[in-house]
């Protein structure tokens, strides 16, 4: 692996660097209460003015049709500074580069340019009660009407739901083909009529996951994204720019520093903890695993860097990264003992209160953009070379599945 920038990467990053410095002036430190999704707004409309929203993307469509790794610079400056990039992770990472790759070019010509700029937010909606890791057996239904398409079902999990203008839903529109191959996606608007959005609220104490219910929701077909019948495709389009998204570690997430400083703020009876030899394993094997990450993530870039395709490294990643989260969490409540949860003021131990919503959040996370069982089937059998699981459903009519379980 080569660590170092080309001369051009340098330059690059010295340019992005000279930007943010003015740009970003304002997000140095944590925000702290405001409307987080007013100052999202403002800081996307000021990346969209400055040029840099989809710097990959063709310059036909607003991009700047440079490198992957310009991208990546751009990411890991971006990062060093506390702005507000969440609300449209999902949308210009995920959802937009859908549209434009399946899209009617007048649909995309009328969702592209709204989307960078900030002006409208979209969310994903692909999940169902019965239908997560095997996301093939989606239930949500949508049947012709002339030139419009009527859709019935639920959605669950569905991030951002509640903030979101517009999203891409995945429906069942042939019921007698198997499940694969009787899929439809569509653009939806999340304003219209028989759209419900219920947030759940999450143990941490947020919001960030909805359901979503479906009544009659009319579509034109000027909206759908691939042709009939070939969601599953068009999906995969979706999931793969997902697996990137939610490959590596967040940015703003806790690791080897936090960990320090929560053990030398804590003593115990034998001491102070960080002077404990079982705390000191612990920090040493987060900081293993937190390089490993790191490198395995260095893989990636260096790969593009070359000009190589990347392997499967995001998985691998992902796969390390929500469990190691979660060990964090858990083992920093331990060592705080009767400290309990850290609510409101959090003064006393900003670390622990860090680690702690970490890990409230981070079951979460090893189920989002694909369960560790999910991910450990793809390293299984596309990087090992192991046999597949045998899947008796795969031909079957998704009507007749039931059969197939009885």
């Amino acid at each position: 692996m080569n660590f170092d920038d080309t001369p051009d990467e340098a330059a690059y990053r010295a340019k992005i660097n000279a930007w943010l410095a003015t740009a970003a002036g304002d997000y140095r430190d944590p925000m702290t209460g405001g409307n987080v999704v007013a100052r999202a707004k403002a800081w996307q409309s000021v990346k969209y003015n400055a040029g840099y929203v989809g710097i990959t993307w063709p310059k036909a469509l607003g991009g700047q049709g440079a490198t992957p790794m310009q991208q990546i610079i751009f990411n890991q400056e971006e990062s060093k500074y506390h702005v507000p990039t969440g609300l449209y992770a999902i949308g210009l990472g995920m959802c937009i580069p859908t549209v434009f790759t399946h899209g009617h070019p007048e649909v995309v010509a009328r969702y592209l340019e709204p989307a960078m700029r900030g002006d409208e937010v979209w969310c994903q909606l692909f999940s169902e009660p019965s239908a997560g890791s095997d996301l093939a057996g989606i239930r949500t239904k949508a049947e012709r009407d002339g030139d419009d398409w009527v859709i019935n079902g639920q959605k669950v999990w569905t991030s951002g739901a509640q903030h979101s203008d517009f999203g891409i839903v995945v429906t069942r529109t042939d019921p007698s083909a198997p499940k694969h191959k009787g899929l439809t996606m569509f653009i939806v608007n999340m304003k219209d009529p028989g759209i419900e959005v219920r947030p759940i609220k999450q143990m941490a104490g947020s919001s960030e996951f909805n359901e979503v219910f479906f009544t009659d929701v009319r579509v034109n077909d000027s909206h759908r994204l691939g042709e009939v019948g070939d969601g599953w495709k068009v999906s995969l389009t979706t999931l793969m720019h997902e697996r990137v998204a939610v490959g590596g570690k967040p940015a703003t997430a806790p690791g080897v520093k936090e960990m320090i400083e929560l053990a030398k703020a804590i003593d115990t009876e034998e001491g102070n903890a960080l002077e404990q030899s079982h705390v000191r394993q612990k920090i040493a094997d987060v900081y293993i695993q937190d390089r490993g990450i790191a490198l395995t993530r260095m893989r990636t870039i260096s790969a593009l860097s070359s000009g190589r395709t990347p392997g499967p490294e995001s998985s691998i990643s992902k796969v390390v990264v929500a469990k190691m989260m979660q060990d964090m969490g858990s083992f920093a409540a331990d060592m705080a003992e009767g400290a309990g949860l850290i609510q409101g003021d959090q003064d006393a131990l900003p670390h622990l209160a860090k680690l702690q919503q970490t890990y409230l959040y981070s079951a979460g996370l090893r189920i989002a953009g694909g369960t560790d069982e999910i991910l450990r089937n793809i390293i299984a059998e596309r990087v090992l070379g192991l046999p597949g699981d045998k899947r008796p459903d795969k031909n079957i009519p998704f009507n007749e599945l039931h059969k197939v379980a009885g």
